[in-house]
């Protein structure tokens, strides 16, 4: 088995962020289109819409665990990792593309298969997502490594959120148009599914440490793991604020800035367009200030901006453009930092227990990821109802009250702000830096 180096060859850092193709795409579409595609597609009420867009991702919370501790006593020729990244790869593309074939108009159908493609996911993001750890010990190459992932994350989610959207019209809206971008986005996560497959063939894959013997008692020894909890309930929290933001887009365009065409186009473009721009910057900042510090003041550079969004009624649509940049901003950074923490808190773990385990650590956190991003349409169609919003099966938005359409600026500017803010209390205690991780580091066996 290699042994983790301290520098990633270039080709082993893109090969390995070409799975953001995977991950931007079903973390970003159906979270864009799916809740739209219900209630204004299918003729489903608000409340169920949401209720079906959440039950098969909350499904990950008790699947994700279960693929990290088969991904975790996986051995064979390609690593214990790779295999999964191929096989769920090309199920989640076929899967979805099924979800939007609307065989028969019905929200369960939809339901059902969103379900299948959840639990294919579980099999491609939790070995992707652990990964990191393992192939590097070095705590700046993290650092790196998911610069580059969330680089192409970015490009992923511009890709997937900002032309799903016009394939969608292009092809006449409706069935037509949604079966016509269930396609786009499966050839996408393919494209993803063979890059990443590829591009880490020779990657290092770690030490081999013996693991826990039991489910149970890894998620006992995750529990214990202070950092780790800490940092996964605020990504979890802040997830569900950001996916709360990215479920009101197509009514944040259709019914405050008056564009259903390119309004949410524009916005995608926005959002993700400057934090290509910024992942040079967020780099630097995080080697002068550390991750820790460098992460809050992402998360509040979003948060501000984001409330900022909610005089968009009286500004300029231009103005309220530039400010969707800078929450793209504070959202690049957030993820950076969220995601290089991530494999640190699983280093100290395993120079804290002498176990590989890191499958049950990324399953936890890809369940608690995926369920706040489910929980975010979910909040955004509870605050649809509550406020009054109309459905419609014709392919076509309803004519909308004042009040229905507060609750549309409320669910895509406050609700995702505050969340993003009030999350960060949970990172109080966080002490996991370089200089400890390295000492505990040292005692960490070369093979058990």
């Amino acid at each position: 088995m290699d042994h983790p180096s301290e520098s990633l060859p270039g080709r082993v850092r893109a090969g390995y962020a070409l799975g953001s193709l995977v991950t931007g795409a079903f973390g970003t579409v159906p979270g864009l289109l799916l809740l739209p595609y219900l209630t204004d597609t299918l003729g489903v009420t608000a409340g169920i819409a949401g209720l079906l867009v959440l039950a098969p991702k909350a499904w990950d919370v008790l699947i994700n665990p279960v693929a990290g501790r088969i991904s975790d006593r996986t051995r064979t020729r390609w690593g214990a990792r790779r295999p999964f990244l191929l096989g769920g790869g090309l199920a989640v593309a076929v899967l979805f593309a099924a979800i939007f074939a609307a065989p028969v108009r019905s929200g369960v159908y939809v339901a059902v298969v969103f379900l299948a493609t959840a639990t294919a996911y579980a099999f491609y993001q939790v070995p992707y997502v652990a990964m990191p750890a393992e192939m590097t010990d070095d705590y700046a190459e993290r650092t790196r490594l998911m610069t580059w992932r969330v680089a192409l994350l970015a490009v992923a989610i511009l890709v997937s959120g900002a032309v799903a959207p016009m394939v969608t019209k292009q092809f006449g809206g409706g069935i037509p148009g949604h079966r016509a971008m269930g396609v786009f986005v499966a050839i996408l996560i393919v494209l993803g599914t063979v890059g990443s497959f590829l591009g880490t063939r020779g990657a290092p894959t770690g030490r081999i440490l013996e693991s826990e013997s039991s489910l149970g008692r890894q998620l006992r020894t995750a529990r214990n793991n202070g950092a780790f909890t800490r940092l996964l309930i605020c990504f979890i929290v802040q997830a569900a604020g950001i996916a709360t933001m990215l479920a009101g887009v197509s009514y944040f365009a259709t019914q405050i800035l008056r564009d259903p065409d390119t309004g949410a186009t524009v916005l995608f473009a926005c959002f993700v367009g400057p934090a290509l721009l910024v992942m040079p910057l967020w780099s630097r900042v995080g080697a002068r200030i550390g991750k820790l510090r460098a992460y809050v003041l992402a998360s509040l550079l979003f948060a501000a901006a984001a409330a900022l969004i909610a005089l968009a009624p009286v500004l300029p649509a231009a103005a309220t453009y530039v400010i969707t940049g800078l929450v793209g901003c504070g959202y690049a950074g957030q993820q950076v930092f969220g995601l290089a923490m991530l494999p640190d808190c699983i280093a100290y773990d395993a120079a804290r227990t002498g176990r590989r385990q890191a499958g049950v650590f990324t399953g936890l956190w890809t369940a608690g990821e995926t369920f706040g991003l489910a929980l975010g349409p979910g909040i955004f169609a509870l605050i649809l109802a509550a406020f009054g919003y109309v459905s419609s099966d014709s392919g076509t938005a309803a004519a909308q009250t004042d009040t229905a359409r507060v609750g549309v600026l409320l669910g895509f500017t406050v609700v995702p702000a505050v969340v993003m803010a009030l999350a960060l209390f949970t990172l109080r205690g966080y002490d996991l830096d370089e200089a400890r991780l390295r000492r505990d580091e040292e005692r960490l066996p070369t093979e058990v």
